[in-house]
């Protein structure tokens, strides 16, 4: 049966992926996330190429009723929602002491808030087939902590919270609500912290890398986002309909330690 799957922050890096991971297995796909035009074009003309409908809408995560429109036309121009990815995230380094406000407000905004509206928004359409999956895009800063990422940290242990709420919420509808929790993927978002994180710890990019990013997973490798993307098609699929209200991580040994 034809689904149709709505991903948040999907025009770049992990969401991208699961945007393709999907479309490859016959979803229509509904992209979300900021990006050049041309670019955004090419990646609809890309996911076309499948067979399934594609389509683009530019909701603002910060704007709940941007993100209402946004489910909505999913459901409009489809049909349905039956697949919902939140997977849209920001990151700024800093301590505490030192935070912006406004980056605080906009990472709990864009982090945690808008897989609320989101979610407020889908599972009354899910609620009405008595059939849906949604995946929480969460980190291992989900499960454990590191300096200098309170914002972060604090909106993606609430993902955690959000997902097991919801999971118990929608457990008789047949509806799953899991999180995965990836360690350190190189994705734009991973790739722009580096210097961040290099200023604000005082050593160099290349010490970022192995001393602090790869210190704290077992591999000593990157997550590759095709990894993730692999994990969010089968918490999609038919095989996973008991799973609910958990998470999966992709971490290297990171959260075993």
């Amino acid at each position: 049966m034809k689904r149709t799957a709505v991903i948040t922050g999907s025009t770049s890096g992990i969401g991208l992926a699961i945007a393709t991971a999907l479309a490859r297995d016959g979803a229509d796909v509904v992209l979300n996330g900021f990006g050049p035009a041309d670019e955004i074009a090419a990646i609809i003309e890309r996911l076309k190429g499948f067979g399934n409908g594609v389509i683009y809408h530019g909701a603002d995560m910060t704007k709940p009723a941007e993100i209402a429109d946004l489910v909505a036309t999913a459901s409009r121009t489809f049909g349905s929602v039956d697949v919902l990815v939140n997977n849209a995230g920001i990151q700024h380094v800093e301590k505490i002491e030192d935070f912006p406000i406004e980056k605080w407000d906009q990472i709990i905004a864009i982090n945690l808030s808008s897989s609320f509206h989101t979610m407020r928004a889908a599972i009354p359409l899910m609620k009405e087939k008595k059939k849906g999956r949604i995946i929480n895009v969460a980190s291992a800063h989900g499960l454990v902590a590191s300096p200098f990422k309170s914002a972060y940290v604090a909106a993606k242990h609430g993902i955690m919270g959000l997902t097991k709420t919801a999971a118990l919420e929608l457990a008789e509808f047949g509806i799953t609500v899991n999180s995965i929790c990836p360690g350190y993927v190189l994705t734009p978002l991973v790739e722009k912290q580096i210097p961040d994180t290099a200023r604000t710890r005082g050593i160099s990019e290349e010490q970022v890398k192995q001393d602090v990013m790869l210190k704290f997973q077992p591999t000593k490798d990157f997550v590759s986002v095709e990894e993730v993307a692999a994990t969010a098609l089968f918490l999609a699929s038919d095989s996973a309909r008991q799973i609910t209200g958990t998470h999966i991580s992709i971490d290297g040994g990171w959260t075993a330690q």
